[in-house]
């Protein structure tokens, strides 16, 4: 075990994610979630060895307090001295930052420059950036952005087909996000497969609440489904993807809706809820399919069509198909959806063999498709934190 841990801290607008990892095993040494922070009953919830316990925060209930009571948990179980440094995930670095990068003043100007693109998202992890700052004094903050990986998208796919004053402007452009997953898996898979990144195609599909599929090439990203923000793409928990954009004035005319109601109901009760009526849980929707409700069925088609439809045009973007990679809480561990979106893949010569894909759950690694495909599915489970944590210590000399 090496001496010095790496704090991973990834806070939200309500919320505060953090994980101690050993960067050399990769062992979690402790993980909390602070949850309804800025609200009267606000806490949060640490898990040490298997066991968790919750702490009330309602003294101090934002970012900083929990913060705090983490830097006392560290304490309890001696771990406050042995923190080198701490990594934060920040979700949107726009056009300014295509890496990691160690934390300064300007830095921190740059992820301010940059909450248009990420309004919801970047002021909260200046938040926790900055109760980091002032409680593990002199330690070094690394950022780690979900949008540096997409920097190297060419520019005819990464542009809207809308007058170039608005990119101009605003920035309005492809982002993307998921990053950090994408490059961590991107390495395992070449890793896993005894292969140069540099010499596979790959397609990676990132699957969970949410979601979204990008196209490497000599490991690199070169197109991927989430845009300007993460609505764009493929169906979610509780997300649209793809939609034509006349729907904000159909619905501002004929439902006299506004701007923010379109937004928010594209947002957050679409996807997999909207469709089914009943939950954008993809275990739910599974179990419900199975029982025969049309409504969990027509969500779980539409989820794999749109899935499978998008590896088609992904192929084009990655210039073949060497491995399609399955990732995140649904592509890790859906044996069901692996199995039917594959099933559409005949024509890119890609056949399940339904035992591998059986055995590839629940944290497992494999090839799930036939030793006479084309080309190989794999599933290679994600952690996002341990790529931000080999960052953070590659960048603080740790």
């Amino acid at each position: 075990m090496s001496q010095k841990l790496i704090l991973v801290l990834n806070c939200g607008s309500s919320s505060l994610k953090g994980a101690v990892l050993d960067n050399n095993s990769g062992e979690v040494l402790l993980s909390c979630l602070a949850e309804k922070l800025n609200l009267p009953d606000a806490y949060i919830t640490f898990k040490v060895n298997g066991e968790k316990h919750k702490v009330d925060l309602s003294a101090k209930p934002d970012h900083t307090g929990a913060v705090e009571a983490l830097m006392e948990e560290l304490k309890v179980h001696g771990l406050d001295s042995r923190i080198g440094a701490i990594g934060h995930r920040v979700v949107s670095g726009g056009e300014l930052y295509s890496e990691s990068i160690l934390v300064d003043d300007e830095v921190i100007a740059g992820i301010e420059k940059c909450i248009p693109l990420a309004p919801l998202h970047n002021p909260a992890h200046l938040l926790g950036l900055r109760a980091a700052q002032s409680i593990f004094k002199g330690l070094p903050n690394v950022v780690v952005f979900d949008t540096a990986f997409h920097q190297t998208i060419p520019e005819h796919a990464y542009k809207y087909a809308i007058p170039q004053e608005y990119y101009e402007k605003y920035g309005l452009r492809r982002y993307g996000a998921h990053g950090t997953s994408y490059r961590f898996v991107a390495d395992e898979t070449a890793r896993f497969l005894g292969k140069d990144k540099k010499d596979l195609r790959m397609i990676i599909a990132h699957l969970g609440n949410g979601a979204s599929i990008t196209a490497v090439a000599n490991g690199e990203s070169r197109d991927t489904s989430m845009g300007l923000t993460p609505l764009e793409g493929l169906v979610m928990g509780t997300r649209s993807g793809d939609i034509d954009p006349a729907v904000f004035g159909f619905l501002a005319e004929n439902a006299n809706m506004t701007i923010a109601q379109i937004t928010e109901m594209l947002n957050k009760k679409s996807g997999l809820l909207g469709i089914s009526g009943l939950s954008n849980d993809c275990r739910t929707i599974e179990e419900e399919a199975a029982k025969g409700h049309k409504g969990a069925k027509l969500a779980l088609d539409m989820f794999i069509y749109r899935l499978a439809k998008y590896i088609g045009s992904m192929a084009v973007a990655a210039g073949g198909l060497d491995a399609l990679v399955f990732t995140g809480g649904i592509g890790e561990n859906s044996d069901i959806i692996r199995e039917r979106v594959i099933g559409y893949l005949g024509f890119l010569g890609l056949n399940i063999d339904q035992e591998a894909n059986l055995k590839a759950r629940f944290g497992n690694a494999g090839v799930i498709t036939t030793a006479d495909s084309k080309a190989v599915a794999v599933v290679i489970p994600t952690n996002e934190e341990l790529m931000i944590a080999h960052d953070t210590a590659r960048l603080s000399g740790l």
